[in-house]
């Protein structure tokens, strides 16, 4: 069977059985698992799956509409999220106003930042908002519904409170960046919050750790080609073509 033809199978199996083994790919196409494994990252890279330890996921299978809860991610990938931060703080000047979007990305940013800058801060951020006020920053908090799990406000009164700001920078945190989908979170209204300050700010900064790479959430806020993407290691080299990116960790 030629590899391409091997290809085409795969992807297949993949998109009726959702995931497979190493091995069972390999019995069924009756080759061996070291060819599979090369197969598995020729088609990881091109984007036509998701290949994991052992195995392989077909893509659509990674799609989210569930957000896990503030708390859980706070202590999850710590080093990475404070590599990305340390970077991101050295991006923030004197003399701009600064969107710092909810999350355990952008909270790390905070206890980085420069005590004697002259910024002002905007954020939906419940905890956010009040880590900068105890650092001693002129800080707003938009007006808005709670949401509780995601210590963020959102919702029509958020993003109409964002419209009276004219931003020099925004630091957005996403659930998923993908090739195909850009970024992306389950939640619709804290997407049209973070799409807002996006379209409010002159650059807009994605902070992601490499474990976002290649996971589609429900709603896209941001195209590629709009973000500046900090990571820590970029685990999907063909985003380098569509936007900017930042690897702090290599």
């Amino acid at each position: 069977m030629l590899s391409e033809e091997r290809y085409a199978a795969i992807v297949q199996f993949l998109d009726e059985k959702k995931a497979a083994t190493v091995t069972e790919l390999a019995a069924w196409l009756n080759t061996s698992e070291s060819t599979i494994r090369r197969d598995l990252n020729t088609l990881d890279e091109i984007g036509k799956i998701n290949k994991v330890h052992g195995g392989a996921m077909a893509l659509e299978s990674r799609i989210s509409s569930v957000d896990e809860d503030f708390e859980s991610k706070t202590h999850k990938n710590i080093a990475e999220k404070k590599m990305i931060a340390e970077y991101a703080a050295t991006l923030i000047n004197d003399n701009d106003i600064v969107f710092i979007d909810a999350g355990t990305t952008t909270q790390t940013l905070i206890d980085c930042l420069d005590t004697s800058l002259k910024t002002v801060f905007v954020t939906n951020g419940i905890v956010n908002a009040k880590k900068l006020i105890q650092k001693g920053f002129k800080a707003y908090i938009i007006g808005g519904q709670m949401k509780l799990s995601t210590q963020a406000v959102i919702g029509a009164e958020a993003i109409n409170s964002l419209r009276q700001y004219n931003f020099t920078k925004c630091f957005l945190g996403t659930n998923g960046v993908s090739f195909e989908s850009g970024c992306t979170t389950p939640d619709l209204e804290e997407a049209l919050v973070k799409k807002e300050a996006a379209n409010r700010s002159y650059i807009s900064y994605v902070l992601t750790d490499h474990t976002k790479f290649k996971l589609v959430s429900a709603i896209t806020f941001l195209e590629l080609n709009r973000a500046c993407i900090i990571t820590d290691k970029l685990t999907d080299k063909r985003l380098k073509d569509s936007t900017v990116i930042k690897e702090v960790g290599v």
